[in-house]
């Protein structure tokens, strides 16, 4: 028992030591001098995400954000000049188009000479016409100043009428003013907290540019529509053609008159469903694989050679979008591959991607 703790154990320790000296040497001076060219390469790779042009139908509808405002009172300008002498309404009262207001007494002027029996003459006797100021538009009288024996003038303002009718006004951002230029349909009205949806028939779109509805800078008014009308626009990158919540400065102003037999008040938050145009059975593609504006885009055929070959570009002509995807007018051909995000563009943000992280797509 003295023989092995004295000589049989401290030597199989020492053993043990040495493995473990001449196993560290090797993996520090042997295993790390070999070269590296023998490992595996990486078998991961990424592959530029491609889609076909397929046909659908592009229904081209905008969905703009409003609230219903009070049309503007109508003022009341006095048509003759003279002195009040008859005042027929009290303010606060419905009037008609047309409703006499108050009467205007005026001197015509005389430039004959008059002759007495004495053959004397004599100032001419004056003579007197009577012009009833009429009312512009219907609605309720909301002022009046005139007052007896007071003298007006022609253009002078002397009251307002409230037409009592209401507009529904949103603005609207480039893009949605891009797809509303072949003349917006009727609106469909939804209102919050209000009566069931409705239709509004009067679409008015202007400029903010312009105070003449937008005729000289791309603003118009107009109403009706049908299938097939409309330019619509493909926006470069992801999410194209987005609504006004979704950013953008507005640039425009959308409004349509709520029809009589609707109760409306002003404040009313509402949406305004605008139709813009239908292309049925069209070539397509997404939005994002198109950079472009109005009726000329610009998309990236896939390398015939496969993955590793260089993406063609190509000029296409564009029509109606329905913010997910745009037709084709001419340029490509059903089937064919295009890259499904515009080269350099940022990728649509990944729900899964905590705040400050961005993606991005293939720069081809």
């Amino acid at each position: 028992m003295g023989t092995f703790r004295r000589v049989i154990l401290p030597v199989a320790w020492l053993l043990v030591f040495a493995i473990i000296a001449v196993a560290l040497v090797k993996i520090a001076f042997v295993d790390g001098l070999e070269s590296s060219a023998s490992e595996p390469a990486p078998l991961a790779q990424v592959d530029i995400p491609v889609v076909p042009a397929t046909r659908a139908t592009v229904t081209n509808t905008v969905e703009i954000k409003g609230t219903v405002q009070s049309d503007a009172a109508e003022p009341v300008r006095s048509t003759s000049a003279g002195k009040v002498i008859k005042v027929f309404v009290e303010q606060g009262a419905t009037v008609a188009k047309g409703d006499a207001l108050f009467q205007v007494k005026a001197e015509r002027p005389v430039t004959t000479t008059q002759t007495s029996k004495d053959g004397i003459p004599t100032a001419p006797k004056p003579v007197y016409d009577y012009f009833n100021i009429v009312a512009p538009s219907a609605g309720t009288l909301q002022s009046l100043t005139t007052l007896i024996d007071q003298q007006v003038t022609v253009g002078e303002s002397v009251g307002k009428i409230d037409p009592g009718t209401y507009t529904v006004a949103g603005s609207v951002t480039a893009a949605q003013q891009y797809r509303l230029l072949g003349k917006p349909g009727p609106a469909e009205i939804s209102l919050v907290g209000g009566p069931a949806p409705f239709q509004c028939t009067e679409v008015t779109l202007k400029n903010n540019a312009s105070d003449d509805g937008g005729a000289a800078s791309g603003g118009l008014a107009a109403t009706g529509g049908g299938a097939g009308m409309g330019v619509g626009a493909a926006l470069a990158g992801p999410g194209g053609g987005s609504q006004p919540e979704e950013g953008g400065s507005p640039t425009g102003t959308l409004s349509c008159a709520v029809p009589a037999d609707q109760e409306v008040f002003a404040g009313l938050g509402a949406t305004m469903t605008v139709s813009a145009g239908v292309a049925p059975d069209v070539v397509t593609v997404p939005l994002t694989s198109v950079k472009g504006s109005v009726k000329d885009g610009i998309v990236w055929i896939a390398g015939p050679g496969g993955a590793g070959a260089a993406p063609e570009q190509r000029t296409v002509q564009l029509g109606l979008n329905d913010g997910n995807v745009v037709e084709v007018t001419s340029g490509l051909a059903e089937g064919e591959q295009v890259l499904e995000f515009v080269p350099g563009a940022p990728a649509a943000p990944n729900p899964m991607m905590g705040p400050g992280q961005v993606a991005f797509a293939p720069a081809g």
